[in-house]
């Protein structure tokens, strides 16, 4: 069975590095691609993927008010964050969230990889 994935990232560079490191894992669908919080929650709540790739920062929310919202209504969807923010405030409010890692950018693709087919496993 593939895992649907939706990535949420506002950079450009960043949605294509992921959906370029996920589409090398046979497991990996990639359903859907957002670029703000509004059509992220949208996405989610339509697709009800299997994992979402999830940015802290986007240009109309963040990646922490998007768990929040979406924490109750999808309790089988994985969830990482991925964020140039890397205080431990900040990843410690995501895990309480929810997420089940936090990677900081830049992305190291091996770790990002062997992460992520452990937490999908």
């Amino acid at each position: 069975m593939r895992i649907r994935t939706l990535i949420v990232d506002d950079s450009l560079f960043t949605r294509k590095k992921l959906q370029d490191l996920l589409g090398e894992m046979p497991e990996i669908e990639i359903c859907a691609i957002a670029s703000n919080g509004e059509e992220a929650i949208d996405l989610a709540l339509e697709l009800k993927p299997d994992f979402i790739t999830l940015d802290n920062v986007l240009p109309d929310m963040t990646g922490l008010q998007i768990l929040n919202v979406l924490k109750g209504q999808l309790t089988n969807t994985k969830i990482v964050m991925i964020s140039a923010v890397g205080q431990q405030s900040t990843i410690k409010e995501a895990m309480e969230l929810g997420a089940l890692h936090y990677f900081v950018k830049p992305l190291d693709p091996q770790d990002f990889k062997e992460t992520v087919t452990e937490i999908l496993k």
